[in-house]
């Protein structure tokens, strides 16, 4: 039975319709549901670390997750946000510390060229993931 429901968001039309997916998903299981926000910590050479959003633009997007939840009647929501060089390793850090026992996320980012430079974090998720996974299309 799942309890606990993860659902990576980087605002992208890909998360949307995985946030609509985990809302009904949570809905139906009656499982609690948490939004998570990877922030990629961009590196290069001799320049300093800097994440790719701000932190209002996480809080954008993780607000906007909850918006819906919010207007589909769950209230038994979270939102955190997680930084680091590989979001699939973070997300999936999240799922393991937490005892979340399903993952929800899109198939794909918010610009092909972070794509490019990421690489296929659902992809990467359904690999490592010690729990199910479900790639919302």
């Amino acid at each position: 039975m799942t309890s606990q429901v993860l659902c990576a968001t980087d605002g992208s039309d890909h998360a949307e319709r995985a946030v609509t997916y985990a809302v009904q998903f949570a809905k139906v299981t009656g499982a609690k549901l948490t939004f998570l926000a990877s922030n990629i910590i961009m590196t290069g050479g001799m320049a300093p670390s800097v994440p790719l959003w701000d932190d209002a633009e996480v809080k954008r997007m993780l607000d906007a997750a909850i918006a819906v939840a919010k207007g589909a009647g769950l209230t038994d929501t979270r939102a955190v946000a997680v930084s680091g060089r590989d979001p699939a390793t973070a997300i999936v850090r999240y799922a393991e510390e937490h005892g979340i026992d399903h993952i929800v996320t899109g198939t794909g980012g918010r610009s092909r060229i972070s794509r490019l430079m990421v690489g296929s974090v659902a992809s990467d998720v359904a690999a490592k993931a010690h729990c199910s996974v479900t790639i919302a299309r």
